[in-house]
């Protein structure tokens, strides 16, 4: 399969690796800096690569089975609304969009295309979250009582430096929807979909040259009758701490730590035999930084989705569910009160100027 990725920034490397490793013939390589796609194409197996400064000549000229869009947050929709016009399987790097217009026009337009398009919420490969999702799946847990996401990171001036867009309302959002959006939809994947209402705090607190937050907490209430408990913050010193996901119910108990969700730490059923520390082994996984293992897998996933017809592990509309709680959770804070949903028309460039003030 013929493979194009769009936006060279540094999480294209992890991309274009597991592309090279599921196979896919890498055909071009674009971003509005060339220079960034021609140090790209020295990676394995993009040398043959075309070089482009423009998304749109790229799928013209090269026509890909698939493209990754990897650009500046604030451009994955308009990105990847052309590679769906295009008739271009897509996998879109979080957050799939920036407003609930765009990330339904997604939704809306791939279903109306027939293309399919996966978000690139790895961490729900790990093995550890697998083993948690097997359980909810079986009805495992019982009658699901609540759950808890937290992730509690560190990034410094040098990390918001590095482009423009960072921690921008227009660009990029704030720690919530960029660092902990990969968290935010596990919770909302094992506790719900559904959910009636959100409060929540956000602020930024130690980064007064970005415009977003770099902290935030909130309550969710699912239709289930379960709550959910998200803290997410880039405060931690000196360096990147954990991510956890807790989830509770009547008949068992399991969390996923580590700095990524990469390893099991609890596993507890009701009836359940099995040696836990044998299970909470089987599921380690030693990662190197807080991006893990997943892209391969989910390369992998989308190969065969495209082979099959079938939908892609994570689709368009679960990229759609993390970005409507993280907008819930702005809005709540922005507004001192509790927001239902489903969320009606909101993009992060609403809350502009709202730690200015």
């Amino acid at each position: 399969m013929k493979y194009a990725l769009i936006g060279c920034g540094r999480i294209s490397l992890l991309h274009l690796e597991a592309a090279h490793a599921n196979g896919f013939e890498i055909a071009a390589l674009c971003d509005v800096r060339p220079e960034k796609a021609a140090e790209r194409a020295k990676l394995p197996g993009c040398g043959d690569a075309a070089i482009f400064d423009d998304h749109k000549k790229m799928l013209a000229a090269v026509r890909p089975d698939l493209v990754a869009v990897t650009t500046d947050s604030g451009n994955h929709a308009r990105v990847a609304l052309d590679c769906i016009d295009a008739g271009c399987g897509v996998i879109i790097e979080k957050p799939i969009a920036l407003s609930m217009a765009d990330a339904r026009e997604i939704v809306r337009r791939s279903r109306e295309k027939g293309v399919l398009v996966c978000t690139c919420h790895q961490n729900r490969f790990n093995k550890s979250v697998k083993r948690i999702r097997g359980a909810v799946e079986e009805g495992r847990f019982g009658k699901l009582l609540h759950g808890a996401a937290y992730v509690r990171w560190s990034r410094d001036r040098e990390y918001y430096s590095l482009d423009e867009w960072r921690g921008t309302w227009k660009s990029d959002g704030g720690t919530l929807m960029n660092q902990c959006i990969h968290d935010i939809d596990l919770l909302r994947w094992m506790m719900g979909p559904e959910i009636t209402e959100v409060y929540a705090y956000t602020d930024r607190l130690a980064h007064d040259y970005i415009e977003a937050e770099d902290f935030g907490c909130a309550v969710v209430r699912f239709a289930n009758g379960s709550y959910g408990i998200i803290e997410g913050t880039t405060n931690v010193y000196p360096d990147d701490l954990e991510e956890k996901l807790c989830i509770f119910g009547t008949k068992g108990t399991a969390k996923a730590g580590g700095i990524s969700c990469n390893t099991l730490e609890a596993w507890a059923f009701e009836g359940d035999e099995s040696n836990s520390a044998d299970v909470i082994d089987s599921a380690h996984e030693a990662v190197p930084n807080v991006y893990g293992f997943g892209h391969a897998a989910v390369y992998a996933d989308m190969k065969e989705a495209m082979v099959t017809g079938r939908d892609p592990y994570i689709t368009a509309e679960d990229g759609m569910r993390a970005v409507e709680l993280v907008l819930a959770i702005y809005k709540s804070s922005a507004e001192h009160r509790p927001v239902a949903l489903p969320l009606g028309d909101a993009s992060t460039a609403d809350f502009e100027g709202m730690f200015d003030k």
